[in-house]
């Protein structure tokens, strides 16, 4: 039996999956560790690679691309460890990042989850790997600009955190699915990924219902890793404009919008759907620039 069983959900990332998969073997308990790849019909290298290269990885193919809940939602039933980590492809560990996370899970009983420093490339700190529970409140401070104008604030930046120390260990709300390590028994107490959520936001559902369990969810700074942000949502813009905006209204609906009046819960989803048309139309008119540009 594994300690920590790694379900990774790959789509036309062979490289980042490559590199990904190269820096879990520096990790000291990689012996102890199951992988899983869940590949959503990339139609590339990708199986050819993980047959060739890594062997020792348990591969899922499917027929068609299932988005990412239900992708590791096919692989968590078969694991064995008693952590499972939801990990992205387009990661790479740094040092034992992974064991580290196991070990502080071994060490606080009533961690439901936890998750590690997030990196972008450029060694910045990703802010979607910890959080809070999102809010209409913190929605109003996002879009006026007081979050970035008061990023000390508790009350401005509470979404976002930027106030606290991101070297301090602490409780958080939401961790990201990038890479988040759940205990199996709080998973069998409170399910599976939401399969209503292609991909986007199903990391949160899954936080709400971790700390409506009666469990904790920390961040640990001790565990670093670095994530190349969005590299397979990049190559479906539109697609996966939709997905962000549905998994916030499937959110909101599931978690949020039982304490408010139904004309303001109609209000938040005409909001939720306005911005992404207003996403995709920016990211449109962005392209053909830099196109013309070319």
């Amino acid at each position: 039996m594994a300690k920590v069983s790694i379900v990774i959900v790959s789509w036309r990332t062979p490289k980042l999956l490559t590199n990904c998969l190269q820096s879990l073997q520096m990790d000291g308990q990689a012996e102890q560790f199951e992988i899983y790849v869940v590949d959503n019909a990339s139609g590339d290298e990708t199986l050819s690679i993980l047959a060739k290269q890594f062997p020792y990885v348990k591969v899922l193919a499917n027929s068609s691309n299932a988005g990412f809940s239900k992708a590791c939602n096919q692989a968590i039933p078969q694991t064995s460890g008693e952590f499972i980590l939801l990990l992205n492809p387009d990661t790479v560990i740094n040092a034992n990042a992974i064991s580290k996370m196991s070990t502080f899970m071994e060490s606080h009983p009533q961690c439901g989850a936890v998750g590690p420093k997030v990196l972008n490339e450029d060694g910045s700190l990703q802010l979607a790997c910890r959080r809070s529970f999102p809010s209409p409140a913190a929605a109003f401070f996002r879009m006026t600009y007081l979050s970035k104008l008061f990023p000390k604030s508790k009350l401005f930046s509470k979404y976002n955190l930027t106030y606290a120390d991101p070297d301090a260990c602490i409780e958080v709300d939401v961790l990201s699915g990038a890479c988040m390590m759940v205990r199996r028994k709080v998973i069998d107490q409170i399910g599976l990924l939401d399969e209503d959520i292609f991909m986007f936001c199903e990391d949160m559902d899954w936080c709400w219902r971790i700390k409506q369990a009666g469990f904790q969810i920390f961040y640990l700074p001790e565990a670093v890793i670095y994530h190349t942000h969005g590299a397979s949502s990049r190559l479906r813009p539109v697609g996966t404009t939709i997905d962000l905006h549905k998994g916030m209204a499937v959110f909101y609906r599931k978690h949020l919008a039982p304490n408010y009046w139904a004309p303001f819960n109609t209000l938040v989803y005409a909001a939720i759907w306005m911005r992404a048309a207003l996403f995709i139309v920016i990211n449109s008119v962005r392209a053909k620039v830099l196109r013309q540009q070319e």
